[in-house]
């Protein structure tokens, strides 16, 4: 019988992190704790988010480009509460993210200037996944990886390549590697709860009503037994993220 992946916990803390998202809020729910903690111990934590998230909302009403400037400011207050040191904003239009050339361009630039140890970002291969900005991104991201390694990939940068120790992907369909977050789901809620333009459509919240703190309290119960959940998987108890981890970078 054929062995499974072999499980691994807990990374030295990393000196600098590029967490990359297809929208605001996607890195608060697939590594918020994670990023909170290695701030906490001294990481330099940056966030890429390579859409406007201006889909973000039910409401046909809304206003798109009000809508993306809102997010900005969103992700700017969650980004705070997990103690990262910069937010950057690819700008790409919500539901039309690519995976092109030039995309692939522009996120090199950001891997080869932040110089991370430690990249995390959608896992592209989860199977049955809907939203293409997801598939999209973890493929671009993955691409833009090989791209900011190698010196023959966009030298017109100026910018020295860098290739990353490792990845850690997000919402991973084979999980083999986990962050114990004990300390920093907190924080983790506090971030997604920065982004109240979503607590609707995406949290299941109503800004106000009878029903809004019970509301506020599930959601806030979902990220929890999700947490308990991965800590369970890794064997040794407390709440944790789980993510793929690719070495051979």
């Amino acid at each position: 019988m054929m062995s499974g992946p072999e499980l691994t916990v807990d990374l030295p803390v990393p000196v600098r992190v590029l967490a990359i998202g297809a929208h605001p809020d996607d890195i608060e729910f697939g590594c918020g704790a994670t990023l909170a903690k290695w701030s906490a111990a001294g990481a330099e934590v940056h966030l890429l988010v390579l859409t406007d998230g201006a889909k973000g909302t039910w409401d046909p009403d809304a206003d798109p480009i009000a809508l993306a400037a809102a997010r900005v400011a969103e992700q700017a207050d969650a980004a705070a509460r997990l103690g990262a040191t910069a937010v950057h904003h690819a700008g790409y239009v919500d539901g039309e993210l690519e995976n092109g050339p030039d995309q692939r361009r522009a996120v090199s630039a950001v891997i080869r200037t932040t110089r991370p140890d430690v990249v995390l970002t959608h896992d592209p291969w989860k199977r049955y996944r809907l939203h293409p900005d997801h598939r999209n991104a973890g493929f671009l991201v993955l691409d833009a990886v090989v791209a900011a390694r190698d010196p023959h990939f966009f030298p017109e940068q100026g910018l020295a390549p860098h290739r990353p120790d490792r990845l850690l992907l997000f919402e991973a369909e084979d999980v083999d590697h986990y962050e114990h977050v004990g300390e920093t789901v907190a924080a983790k809620v506090d971030a997604l709860l920065a982004h109240r333009s979503q607590w609707r459509s995406t949290m299941g919240i109503e800004e106000s009503g009878p029903d809004a703190a019970a509301q506020r309290a599930t959601f806030v119960d979902r990220l929890e037994r999700e947490v308990d959940a991965f800590g369970a998987a890794a064997g040794d108890g407390g709440p944790a993220e789980g993510f793929k981890r690719i070495d051979d970078v």
